[in-house]
């Protein structure tokens, strides 16, 4: 919507990578802070957060290339130097590497993965204000109150009244965050609050995808990022009834 904030000489700052790079670096510290809480080396949080950005946009972009294979396949150069990325893809893609990076640190992944987690909703909260000013991710034509309307987008609809999907990812991403730092001031089983993230970033990104109106692949009936979806919840659910357990938790707590 306003995407190009203002310029400093030959410098342009748009919104969506302002939105970025702040989101980024609210995670990064509150990441820092649940890390001193939870007795975790504040160190380790830094470089797991730079494992997890280059890791993310690289699965990002990857997932979005698969999404996107037909013009990927007549245009490789012009698709991957789009805008364009998947979330999933960077989720699911920074996860993994975050694990291998504990895995050959030999740190407590699922320990990380507790505080990583609720700070991520909060880098997604933002970057979802940064698809509203770009204009990306928009949502269905409505004639709702709450409609919004694009003039200058390259992305969305311009003239065309619209859900502010990205608005509403934004909030549910933010509430999260609140409802997952709250989760946390207790001690809590090993797994648990991630896994919680898992199970409530599904089931919010599978009722949005409902509003959305951009392209994103589809599996059947359903869009990629639904049938992820579903996927990241039943995973989600797996590793909460997994932390309830005793054992699970005795085996946490000899990993150092």
């Amino acid at each position: 919507m306003y995407n190009n904030l203002f310029t400093i000489g030959p410098l342009t700052i748009h919104g969506y990578g302002l939105m970025i790079a702040v989101g980024i670096i609210c995670a990064l510290l509150c990441g820092l802070k649940l890390a001193q809480k939870k007795n975790l080396n504040t160190d380790e949080v830094y470089n797991l957060t730079f494992v997890c950005v280059i890791f993310g946009f690289l699965s990002a972009k990857l997932l979005y290339c698969i999404v996107e294979w037909k013009s990927f396949i007549n245009n490789p150069l012009s698709t991957l130097g789009s805008g364009g990325f998947v979330v999933y893809g960077g989720i699911i893609g920074g996860t993994l590497a975050a694990g291998i990076y504990c895995r050959i640190k030999r740190l407590s992944f699922i320990r990380y993965f507790d505080i990583v987690l609720p700070s991520v909703a909060i880098a997604q909260a933002f970057g979802r204000i940064g698809c509203f000013l770009a204009g990306c991710c928009y949502g269905k034509e409505t004639d709702s109150f709450i409609g919004i309307t694009f003039h200058n987008s390259e992305f969305a609809p311009n003239n065309v009244s619209l859900y502010p999907t990205q608005l509403f990812s934004s909030a549910g991403c933010f509430i999260m965050a609140f409802i997952l730092f709250a989760y946390l001031k207790k001690d809590r089983k090993p797994g648990s609050t991630g896994a919680l993230y898992l199970i409530m970033y599904s089931i919010g990104r599978f009722i949005i995808e409902i509003f959305r109106n951009d392209y994103r692949g589809a599996v059947g009936p359903l869009s990629t990022s639904q049938f992820i979806s579903i996927c990241i919840l039943l995973l989600g659910i797996i590793i909460y009834t997994m932390s309830q357990k005793d054992a699970f938790t005795e085996k946490i707590q000899d990993t150092h």
